[in-house]
């Protein structure tokens, strides 16, 4: 019956690792695939923007549309997002800007292509003689490819666990916790470059007065998604150093 209590406390430990590495999988898909990474809230009704705003609007639609472009029509004109593969903007769905606030508003969204994710960050954005700001670059890349490593090492992790069970076996989870500790890693690093780069950004290019920023749900959900991953990589890794321990004290035992 000791030995059937011991089991049971194992089983019971990788179920609730399973359902943490799903719970913070289903987390990180999500906050990869929405686009409330950063909101821009305007503190100035619709009606108050210019005609000019309509240029802004042509630009930030633009293939052409730089870092600073977008960044501009976010703080220029209401309610806009940024996430990790979109931008978005929040406009009335009447095409004169000097409409009424009761107008509609839609939220149009321009996608990154590849190359922007690869692009260089200028010292100064939009001054392509200003030089290349290293940081920025390279916090802007790792933040585009952390959370697909992150993905894929949880998903690798699911795969041996997948094997241990086929092979009746405890000690592949070992494997299955540190790959799921790796992953941690990757998404703790992923919201501290984001972090970082919305901070060097708006050093460089400072919010209008009428206009508040703040982290949106999709970066609470990574922010969550991290300790979700780390507790299930200590639970993988203690039901299977632990089982391994006791069987051998077991034999050890059996043999004397």
């Amino acid at each position: 019956s000791k030995g059937a209590m011991m089991d049971n406390r194992f089983a019971t430990a990788l179920v609730i690792a399973c359902v943490l590495s799903l719970i913070s999988t289903i987390y990180m898909a999500a906050s990869i695939g929405t686009d409330f990474w950063y909101e821009y809230h305007t503190l100035s009704p619709a009606e108050n923007v210019s005609e000019a705003g309509r240029s802004i609007w042509d630009e930030f639609v633009s293939e052409e549309a730089d870092e600073k472009t977008y960044t501009d029509a976010l703080f220029f004109r209401c309610n806009g997002t940024v996430g990790l593969w979109r931008r978005c903007i929040t406009v009335p769905k009447n095409s004169h800007w000097y409409s009424p606030p009761e107008t509609d508003m839609i939220t149009n969204c321009i996608s990154f292509s590849l190359s922007d994710q690869f692009m260089e960050k200028y010292i100064e954005p939009g001054n392509h003689n200003s030089g290349t700001d290293l940081n920025r670059t390279y916090l802007w890349r790792l933040q585009f490819l952390l959370p697909f490593v992150s993905l894929g090492l949880m998903c690798f992790g699911a795969l041996i666990g997948l094997c241990a069970c086929a092979c009746r076996s405890l000690y592949p989870a070992i494997a299955t916790g540190v790959l799921h500790f790796l992953a941690g890693l990757c998404t703790l690093g992923l919201v501290g470059c984001y972090v970082a780069g919305i901070e060097l950004l708006h050093k460089k290019l400072p919010l209008p007065d009428d206009v508040r920023g703040e982290f949106g749900w999709s970066f609470c959900l990574a922010c969550v998604s991290a300790p979700l991953q780390f507790m299930a990589a200590a639970l993988f890794i203690w039901a299977a150093r632990t089982n391994r321990k006791e069987f051998t004290l077991l034999k050890a035992y059996r043999v004397a």
